[in-house]
């Protein structure tokens, strides 16, 4: 990085840091945050649990963002006092710490930049994700298998916690389904990223002929709607079926019909759990899931009327992102237009730059 280079960067910096400071305004977090003060204060507000609990959770994410908003911009005024001083008196070894110190600062800034992005009340959920293999039997079961390992790499990366709900394993390899609740702060404003159809290209592990073979599967992911969240469902709306669970918990698990599976009749959502050994639990779980998946419809419905879109078919010309194995190694996001080459750390949950880069595009 030469002079130039260095002085253009600093000058798109502060340029985005000037962008957030009007979409973030910390003025206005710093005096909720007072308000909150006052409040907590009060013997009263203690007395009302839930909503004392509600406004913690505010507390703590306005302060968050604050913290970090805080953080970028010290660190941008230090560098930009810095930057004039070497200018000014032509310091050679300053440039040079300088210019060591730009990729941090560049990567500081945009992690600002997305979490001001996520300033949706959704964003903060927990996500339900749900996977579901196209058409392809177990080639695309096997791809869907990828794809819920990926998720779960990138969670464990982000320290975020996992809970399974329902998993149906593959006749031959790969799962049928999979939907697991990703539980951390924004979790659903990252993971809401890979709401899409995802494709993979390569040389088939299960063709004997070694021939190229192209997969799809659907990644459904919703916020995990609270009770504020009116989602009415009344038992005329929905056709409730239980089945033996499979897979692991021993012989209570696969003996008594403990899973259920609802499908909510006008929109045909099917959502389906045999996570715990009690029908009960499954039922509300299921419950849950079909509330955050309705919900989730309702936000795609409000955006599609707005950007005037269809809904997506599993299957060519839909995908949201490609992943190219051969004949050469490539992941690309229709969404960003960015091509990554690092196919394999990609598939091992290094997502967050994809995520970001996405987030980034689609906030334009």
């Amino acid at each position: 990085m030469d002079l130039y280079e260095y002085s253009e960067l600093i000058k798109k910096l502060n340029i985005k840091l000037k962008n957030i400071t009007g979409i973030l305004k910390p003025d206005e977090i710093s005096k909720r945050l007072n308000e909150i003060k006052e409040l907590e204060e009060e013997q009263e507000f203690w007395n009302d649990v839930e909503n004392a609990t509600k406004i913690g959770i505010e507390k703590n994410r306005l302060l968050s963002k604050l913290a970090k908003f805080s953080k970028a911009n010290d660190a941008l005024e230090g560098t930009n006092e810095l930057y004039q001083l070497a200018n000014d008196e032509k310091d050679e070894e300053t440039f040079e710490l300088l210019f060591e110190e730009a990729k941090e600062l560049e990567e500081l800034i945009l992690k600002t930049e997305v979490s001001v992005m996520l300033s949706n009340p959704d964003d903060a959920s927990n996500a339900i994700v749900t996977i579901h293999p196209g058409a392809g039997g177990t080639e695309s079961q096997d791809w869907a298998e990828m794809l819920y390992r990926m998720y779960l790499r990138w969670s464990e990366r982000s320290d975020y916690k996992i809970e399974i709900l329902d998993y149906q394993k593959g006749d031959e390899a790969g799962i049928k389904d999979v939907s697991f609740i990703v539980k951390g702060e924004n979790a659903y404003g990252y993971l809401k990223a890979e709401n899409g159809i995802h494709r993979l290209v390569r040389i088939s592990p299960f063709d004997s002929n070694s021939k190229r073979h192209t997969s799809f599967a659907s990644v459904m992911v919703s916020p995990e709607v609270d009770d504020d969240i009116d989602i009415v469902i009344e038992d005329k709306d929905i056709r409730i079926d239980t089945y033996r669970a499979s897979g692991a918990g021993g012989q209570h698990v696969n003996k008594t019909e403990s899973a259920i599976r609802i499908t909510h009749i006008a929109t045909n959502v099917v959502v389906q759990c045999q996570n715990d050994r009690s029908q009960h639990k499954n039922k509300a779980s299921a419950m849950k899931m079909l509330k955050s998946r309705l919900y989730e419809l309702e936000l795609e419905a409000q955006k599609a009327s707005k950007d005037g879109v269809e809904k997506s078919e599993i299957g060519w010309g839909h995908q949201i992102r490609s992943y190219v194995m051969q004949p050469y190694q490539q992941v690309k996001d229709t969404r960003s237009n960015i091509a990554y080459s690092n196919v394999d750390a990609i598939l091992d949950g290094d997502i967050t730059k994809i995520i970001e880069d996405v987030l980034i595009a689609t906030s334009k």
